[in-house]
């Protein structure tokens, strides 16, 4: 089976804990969503965050979303004059027979202008993708695991 990267970015509001863990379970949960993707076919995970975002690391959010036997790993990008600011990228490595041409990649908020060639995804109800986010983590926080 081959393995594609999957690719997307968010932009955080504030460096904080919580802010930064929103916005990547977003980014993440939409990812999931937009490709069919299933934790057990997650190869590992590459987040980013722009050097003003240091408060969490935004891979807890994976965690967080039941993603407990992924190799993730977090680092700062380069810090580039003039680029965008307090934003999050993800590099997923998936396991897919999914066409490269039909991968999805997610860039949402502040960060669809760093490519608005893939920032055409379907209009996206906060609310329900909120509420979806809030089942995995309760699915997570039962004792389910070996």
């Amino acid at each position: 089976m081959p393995c594609r990267g999957v690719r997307g970015a968010t932009t955080c509001e504030e460096n904080t804990s919580e802010s930064i863990l929103k916005a990547a379970r977003e980014l993440l949960a939409l990812m999931i969503r937009q490709n069919g993707i299933s934790p057990e076919d997650v190869a590992s995970a590459v987040f980013s965050t722009t050097q003003d975002l240091d408060a969490e690391f935004p891979a807890l959010a994976a965690r967080q979303l039941g993603w407990f036997d992924v190799a993730l790993m977090c680092v700062h990008e380069l810090d580039v004059p003039d680029s965008l600011r307090r934003c999050i990228r993800v590099l997923l490595h998936w396991n897919t027979e999914k066409p490269a041409d039909e991968i999805v990649h997610i860039y949402i908020k502040g960060a669809a202008k760093l490519r608005p060639d893939r920032s055409k995804i379907p209009p996206v109800d906060w609310a329900e993708l909120e509420d979806w986010i809030k089942e995995h983590l309760d699915e997570t926080a039962k004792p389910s695991r070996k």
